[in-house]
């Protein structure tokens, strides 16, 4: 069934769900002529219920050819930071509740273990929305299934588990989406149009403008008694079991590197992937990367950069900067003006080029229909999404290599063929680590 399911192709593709996510429509709501038969159904499960798991959930679920069957999370009933009852329910049980109530029944299964997720053979793909040190391992679970995989951004915590991700997804044959909704934003293919058919000339150089981190802990920083009903320690899985607090859980985690990897590793993945689009260096990279101007977290609570900057330098002349000193978005820079974008935000030097009427020329962006709805697309038509896994993890190289830089106090250079340091093994042998807790 599996793979009549995957074979078929659609016939029309309706509009995926953009940034914000809509609340979930019920089945209810829609005529019996609506819904395709279950056999041309895309059946996915759900990780990680979290916030932003849920709402991407969400969007998944509006689509008529979608099939939600079963949710997975460590937590079963949570509120993120907020007090206990407010604001928008999370966890494993308001998960499974939201899938019940779309299709007015009480079949989705929940599982606390994504092994157990994936013990079904029923499944045609799935949605990884879990904290960062967790993408890897559930990813490459659900690919050696043979599962096709949604995966937030970033695509992995570490650089080495991007370079296994995107290899295994070629390997497998498989059909995979990096979380990177801007790829999917018309106002990002307007500008990526703009700069790829030449109408700034000679780009010299990009400007990436990244959120500054936390110097101060968020949230409560008392040790306590981990909740009931989490299981801390498959929460905290590969990553280091540290002390639970309050600040580092639920939305704090990612300033913390056993979790993520900061501001940098959280935004680099949507405004350097813009960049990069728009340069063409989404297969490829830099040659030289430095980091400048590093300052740190003045609580011990976190380990990762507040404000930072990395100079990238590529082997066409051209010049890249990631900086929290940029006004947020991507900036390219060329011989006849500037171009700019954020989300639903676009802004060049020229106002022709924002006229209604204006025709970029030859060359055009992939035209995507909404995130979700193009990762379902593919998964019939097997065909690459907006957001493959090496755009993915290309992307966010800079960001691996920054850290490295950061770390050590000195510039790199990259063979981004190789995607090897060149000169340094210990540089090298720093980007490569992958260590992982014995978590049972």
């Amino acid at each position: 069934m599996k793979q009549s399911r995957r074979n078929f192709l659609s016939s029309a593709a309706g509009i995926g769900a953009g940034i914000s996510f809509p609340s979930i429509i019920p089945a209810s709501a829609l005529g019996s002529g609506d819904r395709p038969a279950p056999s041309e159904r895309i059946t996915m499960g759900f990780i990680g219920m979290g916030n932003r798991g849920i709402g991407v959930m969400g969007a998944f679920l509006n689509h008529a050819d979608v099939q939600g069957v079963a949710i997975c999370d460590v937590h079963d009933h949570h509120y993120r930071e907020r007090e206990w009852g407010e604001g928008r329910p999370l966890g494993r049980k308001p998960g499974k509740e939201s899938v019940d109530k779309k299709y007015g029944n009480t079949d989705c299964a929940a599982y606390s273990d994504f092994r157990e997720l994936f013990e079904r053979d029923d499944l045609d793909a799935v949605m990884v929305a879990t904290p960062d040190h967790w993408h890897y391992h559930i990813t490459m679970a659900a690919l050696e299934k043979g599962i096709d995989v949604y995966c937030e951004k970033p695509v992995t915590h570490l650089f080495g588990e991007g370079q296994a991700v995107y290899q295994k997804v070629a390997e497998k044959n498989a059909v995979f989406s990096v979380g990177s909704q801007q790829r999917s934003e018309p106002v990002f293919r307007q500008a990526v149009e703009i700069v790829r058919n030449g109408h700034l000339g000679n780009v010299s150089r990009f400007e990436v403008g990244l959120p500054a981190g936390y110097s101060d802990a968020q949230g409560n920083t008392e040790v306590i008694d981990v909740p009931k009903g989490l299981d801390y320690n498959f929460w905290c899985g590969p990553g280091e079991r540290l002390p639970y607090m309050k600040a580092r859980h639920h939305r704090w985690w990612r300033w913390h590197t056993a979790y993520g990897g900061g501001n940098i590793m959280d935004w680099i993945g949507h405004h350097n992937d813009i960049a990069h689009w728009g340069m063409g260096y989404e297969n490829s990279g830099p040659v030289r990367v430095e980091a400048k101007g590093w300052t740190w977290a003045e609580t011990e609570v976190y380990d990762t950069p507040v404000e930072y900057e990395v100079h990238s330098d590529f082997a066409d002349g051209k010049k890249g900067i990631i900086s929290t000193g940029f006004r947020k978005g991507t900036k390219w820079i060329g011989e006849n003006g500037w171009v700019w974008v954020d989300r639903g935000q676009i802004e060049t030097s020229n106002p022709e080029w924002l006229a209604k009427d204006f025709n970029a020329g030859d060359w055009k962006a992939y035209r995507s229909p909404g995130h979700q709805r193009n990762f379902i697309d593919c998964v019939k038509n097997r065909k690459e999404t907006a957001a493959p896994a090496e755009n993915g993890h290309r992307s966010i190289t800079p960001g691996h290599l920054g850290w490295v830089s950061a770390r050590l106090g000195r510039a790199l250079k990259w063979d981004p063929a190789a995607e090897k340091i060149q000169g340094d093994d210990a540089a090298q042998e720093a980007l490569m680590k992958m260590d992982y807790r014995d978590w049972g």
